[in-house]
């Protein structure tokens, strides 16, 4: 039972993010960043955008560092992986 943050690579709104998960459950996801003051609207279905100002914050709270792709494995092996909807059914 771990929190992930990959790098803040992807562009958007201006800046760069990261993205945050766990690889056991949405729970332990959430305390994690209710924590660390990071607002339920950062999270998009199954990880929290985090913006790059605030990725040390996350790895000094005990988050650990990985890469994009690890994380989509991970969630996926956790059964946590949740697509997103297309914009054709919104």
């Amino acid at each position: 039972m771990t929190i992930f943050i990959d790098g803040p690579e992807w562009p958007g709104h201006g800046r760069y993010w990261s993205h945050l998960i766990s690889d056991s459950s949405f729970n332990e996801l959430q305390e994690f960043a209710d924590q660390l003051g990071i607002p339920r609207g950062a999270f998009d279905g199954d990880h929290y955008d985090i913006p790059e100002e605030r990725f040390a914050q996350c790895l000094e709270a005990g988050a650990e560092q990985c890469s994009s792709r690890e994380l989509v494995t991970k969630l996926y092996a956790a059964g946590l992986r949740r697509r997103k909807r297309s914009r054709l059914a919104r």
